[in-house]
């Protein structure tokens, strides 16, 4: 045989082999960078690409993130019409929740079948509350589907992005079962109030995890459709012009504490996630003077939330809502952490107030029902992150919170203790 044959033979095994044993392009390709509202995108993609290189560390979390994610995929979809009374509108699509904090006065009877008045208990949580309205079941769909939309995300496996889209199209979408968009009847008080503007933190302190679910959904996941990207946002435009407009919304906005700070939180990212991106900056700018100012004092407490009998929960609760508005701010150019209010305010002095007890040195001195020092960990990860020597030196000395530390895979602050503990 000539030379030229058997170097023909030869290229042609080269080149078989080269075909089985190097992945194509697309096989490398890197992951998409979600557009999401808290959570930064490139980041995400970056720990989906360590993890595709097998990092131990990575590896670890998210194991227990796919325990999460495979407990919901035996539970729900949950829809806002199957609770046993529609609200008080009597429209069974509206939202329906319970004021949590409010108890019945007297006995229950025939003629008083809700033992009205109800009085306040502070921090002091009414079972009742559980049970007939959508509070529960909302939190579920806030939950199951940041869970399960994370879980798609790093792992590629179908099962979890088409349950989350299941769980979406249910709560929100399908016309037999879907929500209004709106909360007009958010946290009512029998024989009181049929809906307070005070309701609204039910969807502000988790939706934003929703809106990240979607963006991460929208990267091209199975089941989750065109038609369902496009209804979804009309949903959420929906949403944020009820929340910019409406009575409920305005009173909502006014608050003076960690409620003003959700709503805040909640509007810019709901503006963002639709495309108002002026709305967003405008937002997080204006927390500044108009939150930090007068929440936050010089040593850095947060004098209105030490007031609760839950002063410790509510201390961390609003800075989920500050870390994650700050988080937002990233993505319009405004850098909420570097701002220092007149007298020396900032997220960086509210989160160092907080270490002593985050890192276990010293006891919290403030009152407090319930008492949980990991409820502090990703308020103080997020402060690291954004470059705070004393929450960075902290963070080894973190109580882990139940279900592990998931911070490397979802770096957004969550409320980690349940008010309803």
């Amino acid at each position: 045989m000539s030379a030229r044959p058997r170097l023909g033979i030869l290229l042609a095994v080269v080149a078989t082999v080269a075909t089985v044993a190097v992945p194509s392009a697309a096989a490398h390709a890197a992951p998409q960078v979600p557009k999401t509202a808290v959570l930064d995108g490139s980041r995400l993609q970056q720990t989906r690409i360590r993890l595709d290189q097998g990092d131990p560390q990575l590896g670890r979390a998210l194991k227990d993130l796919t325990a999460r994610a495979d407990n919901w995929l035996d539970q729900g979809p949950w829809t806002v019409v199957d609770k046993p009374k529609p609200a008080p509108g009597g429209d069974v699509h509206d939202y329906l929740s319970q004021a949590p904090y409010w108890w019945p006065s007297q006995p229950k009877t025939t003629d008083n079948p809700w033992g009205c008045p109800y009085v306040q208990r502070d921090g002091q949580r009414n079972p009742e509350v559980d049970t007939g309205t959508d509070r529960q079941d909302v939190e579920k769909v806030f939950d199951s589907t940041y869970d399960l939309s994370l879980a798609w995300y790093y792992t590629g496996k179908k099962q979890y992005a088409e349950k989350a889209a299941t769980v979406l199209r249910t709560w929100f979408l399908a016309p037999d079962t879907r929500m209004n968009p709106n909360l007009n009847h958010g946290q009512f008080i029998p024989c009181k109030y049929d809906g307070r503007a005070i309701g609204i933190i039910d969807f502000s302190q988790s939706y934003t995890s929703v809106l990240d679910a979607i963006a991460i959904l929208d990267t091209g996941a199975p089941g989750w459709s065109k038609g369902d990207r496009t209804a979804m946002r009309a949903w959420n435009t929906d949403f944020r012009d009820w929340l910019a407009n409406s009575t409920f919304g305005k009173e909502e906005g006014a608050a003076k504490n960690n409620h003003g700070t959700f709503y805040d939180m909640q509007l810019a990212a709901l503006a963002y996630a639709t495309g108002d991106r002026d709305l967003a900056r405008r937002t997080v700018l204006d927390a500044r003077a108009l939150r930090i100012d007068p929440q936050i004092a010089a040593d850095g407490s947060q004098p209105q939330e030490l007031a609760r009998t839950r002063s410790w929960h509510y201390s961390t609760f609003d800075l989920v809502a500050y870390t994650r508005l700050a988080a937002i701010g990233r993505h319009v150019g405004v850098n909420l952490w570097s701002y220092e209010g007149p007298d020396g305010q900032s997220l960086f002095k509210a989160v160092g107030y907080l270490l002593p007890a985050a890192t276990g040195a010293e006891p919290w001195a403030h009152p407090e029902l319930e008492f949980h020092r990991f409820a502090a960990s990703d308020i103080v990860h997020a402060a690291a992150d954004a470059g705070d020597r004393a929450a960075q030196a902290a963070v080894p000395k973190l109580e882990t919170p139940p279900g592990g530390d998931l911070w490397a895979l979802r770096p957004a602050a969550e409320q980690l203790d349940s008010i309803a503990g």
